[in-house]
Formats: C-alpha cells, sequence, structure tokens
C-alpha cells in the first residue's frame, strides 16, 4: 500500500483552497485536484507492506509537536513537478519539528519542508496565477494516510489520527 503523514486542512482553510482552485485557468492536459485530497505532506513513504502498519503507526503515535497555523500567501508553478501549488512563504517550527519527527522514526532521510498545497497537477506550462488573500489553516492533527490511484484522480483513505498538543 502507498502511504504517507499529511496534515488535513480545517473546514475553513478547506473552503477557502477550494476556491482557488477552482478559480484557476488550466489549459489541457492540466487538471485540478479535487477538494478532498488538499493536504500537506509531512513524509511520504511511498509503497509500504502491510506487515510495516503498527511501525507506521508507532511512528505516528510517538510524534510530538504543538499546535500551529499555516499561512498559505501564494500560488506558484513548479515547473518540475508541472503543478500549481497554494505555498507558505514561512513554516512553522513545529511544523518542521513534526516533519523530521516522522522522517526520523520512519526511517527516511531529512527533508527540507516548503508547506504547500496542490492545487493542479500536469501544467505543461505555467498558467497565469493570480495574487491570493491569505488562506490561515490551524493544524490540530495529522494522519497516516493511504493512497490508491485508479484513472486520473487518487482516492485518499485517513488509516489514523493523532491530535497536535496544546503545550509542550
Amino acid at each position: 500500500m502507498r502511504l504517507f503523514f499529511a496534515l488535513r486542512p480545517d473546514t475553513d482553510a478547506a473552503a477557502r483552497l477550494a476556491d482557488v482552485g477552482a478559480k484557476l485557468d488550466l489549459q489541457v492536459p492540466g487538471r485540478r485536484v479535487h477538494p478532498k485530497n488538499h493536504h500537506v505532506t509531512l513524509a511520504f513513504l511511498g509503497e509500504v507492506p502491510d506487515s510495516q502498519l503498527a511501525l507506521l503507526e508507532r511512528a505516528g503515535r510517538s510524534a510530538r509537536a504543538r499546535r500551529f497555523t499555516l499561512a498559505f500567501d501564494s500560488l506558484e508553478y513548479w515547473p518540475q513537478s508541472q503543478v500549481v501549488v497554494a505555498a507558505a512563504r514561512e513554516s512553522p517550527s513545529e511544523l518542521l519539528r513534526l516533519a523530521a519527527q516522522l522522517h526520523a522514526a520512519t526511517g527516511l532521510p531529512p527533508q527540507r519542508l516548503r508547506a504547500h498545497v496542490t492545487l493542479a497537477r500536469k501544467m505543461a506550462q505555467a498558467p497565469v496565477l493570480q495574487a491570493i488573500p491569505t488562506i490561515c489553516w490551524d493544524a490540530v492533527s495529522f494522519s497516516l494516510i493511504r493512497s490508491v490511484t485508479s484513472g486520473a484522480e487518487s482516492a485518499y483513505t485517513v488509516v489514523h489520527t493523532w491530535p497536535l498538543l496544546d503545550e509542550m
């Protein structure tokens, strides 16, 4: 199974991200990411045997970070990935701490995290991107998510969710 740890948007941020995504001027073959799939990846695990699920759940349970707020304040085109993302210019220290803990606990190499939400894929060329109002997202939990790709769209299923802490 294909797995990753991620943040899922709160209700208000989800609605605002969906609105921004709906307003993108896409050219074929570009396609919008369905709002139900919006997330911020903390650690991408890839294909994982079923036998490793308990280990990954232990890693999620052991991760400790305080709640934090993400501020998505720009739209960007990333040509190498051919995606349009809502990006956060600043990454809160608690976000970086959480991602580092998950990487260490799962044996993944450390990775520089830039908080972003993919809004459109398969963008062969840069679209005209408009400025967006800052979208604040209160991160109160994180999840282990399973990804199943069939056809043009991936389906994500939450395997387990853990709360972020009020205080440490």
